[in-house]
């Protein structure tokens, strides 16, 4: 078959230019000289730099808050991955051959991080294993191994109102307490109310740094909400829908964002319901995992207070180790000094995703909201949120090194 091409005086003269710019191109790669191919590219250094997978951090400082038995510890290092106001670390520590992580809310501003430091609070917890070592073990000097600011608990303009409520108890104040800086100081863009709920004044955490801010910042408001005692200037006792009511905007345009413990949650939630304040403008930190779990209408009585056998295999391992139905099985893995990955402790970010190859779990309703439903129907859980009914079989991921062995 013949090809016949109609080529006019302008076609012909594009022909040879294309001709001639591809001998020249050619000439010039034969010409330039030899060289290796960099495996660095500009792009990827800054993404492990805005994303690391950890950061090495030292201790330069350590603020002590007697009445709230919790202190603030200052992280520093040459250069830290920048932050949303509300995001969290994950800690690594090696604890007496128990390989553990636990997550903290940034008390500090964002902008502190572009100076190479963060600031996270400890507070002390009833059979706080992790805590009592941080608030005991922990001096200046001392490193310390964080994630990457992890969590999805900011402000985002396109979802959430102009208004923020803020709902703080006990050590919970930490990521409003950055939010309060980061509209102080012009990063963010919203008023920020908070009622923040404690025992006593006393017991209060970073009182003196929220009132500077609110006197300095017409857009930031504190309430304490103390239910122990009464003082002057403060609400007494608890963060009630009549309470949230007074301090919120009065066509109830506004946004709720909750952090502090489970009973508080549970608490507030019921009060938000009577306002009528949809779920979608509620906003919640992590829950962590339920602690009383057998007190739930759905479990199992019959499991309460048993041990079962729980076999863990990884790519280079298999290890069985008794693991109790009281307590999340992440938990009996870190134990038996076991690495396996996990960051947010709630069943919500996945990054402790497991494949249950055999046995009976129970995964408790508010903390399996970020399981994927293919996960729920092909055997995958997050050890972090699940409890043993049974002996079980599971298999952790194999890739994951973590950096506190």
């Amino acid at each position: 078959m013949e090809l016949k091409l109609n080529v006019g005086k302008n076609g012909f003269s594009d022909i040879k230019k294309l001709v001639s710019h591809i001998t020249e191109k050619n000439r010039v790669i034969k010409a330039a000289p030899e060289r290796a191919v960099s495996a660095v590219f500009p792009i990827n250094e800054h993404a492990k730099k805005l994303h690391p997978d950890y950061q090495t951090m030292k201790v330069t400082d350590i603020a002590e808050h007697t009445g709230a038995d919790a202190k603030t510890f200052t992280l520093s290092a040459d250069k830290a991955a920048y932050f949303r106001a509300g995001q969290y670390l994950s800690v690594s520590l090696n604890i007496g051959g128990s390989i553990v992580t636990r997550p903290y809310s940034i008390s500090s501003a964002p902008s502190l991080s572009k100076d190479g430091k963060y600031k996270i609070t400890v507070r002390r917890t009833q059979n706080g294993f992790v805590s009592d070592y941080l608030l005991s073990e922990i001096k200046v000097g001392d490193t310390l191994t964080v994630s990457e600011p992890l969590g999805n608990f900011f402000y985002e303009e396109l979802r959430d109102s102009k208004n923020v409520i803020a709902i703080a108890g006990g050590s919970g104040i930490t990521p409003f307490l950055s939010m309060a800086h980061a509209v102080c100081d012009g990063t963010e863009n919203f008023d920020l109310t908070i009622l923040y709920g404690n025992k006593t004044e006393e017991s209060l955490l970073f009182k003196n740094e929220l009132d500077d801010i609110s006197a300095r910042c017409p857009r930031v408001k504190t309430v304490y909400v103390l239910s122990d005692e009464e003082k002057d200037g403060c609400e007494h006792g608890f963060i009630t829908a009549e309470i949230i009511s007074k301090y919120a905007p009065e066509n109830k345009d506004c946004s709720v964002f909750m952090c502090g413990p489970e009973a508080m949650y549970r608490f507030a939630e019921k009060e938000l319901v009577k306002l009528g304040i949809d779920r979608k403008h509620l906003r919640r930190e992590l829950l962590g995992v339920t602690k009383n779990v057998s007190a739930n209408e759905d479990y199992p009585a019959e499991c309460k207070g048993k041990t079962f056998s729980a076999t863990v295999k990884t790519n280079t391992d298999e290890k069985t180790i008794p693991v109790s139905a009281d307590e999340p099985i992440l938990v009996a893995i870190e134990r038996a000094g076991i690495a396996a990955p996990s960051r947010c402790r709630s069943g919500e970010c996945g990054w402790c995703r497991s494949k249950l190859l055999s046995g009976n779990v129970y995964v408790p309703k508010e903390n399996d909201e970020g399981r994927r439903f293919s996960d729920k129907e092909t055997g995958y859980i997050h050890p972090c949120a699940t409890f043993a009914l049974s002996d079980i079989v599971i298999e952790v991921p194999s890739t994951y090194v973590n950096p506190a062995e």
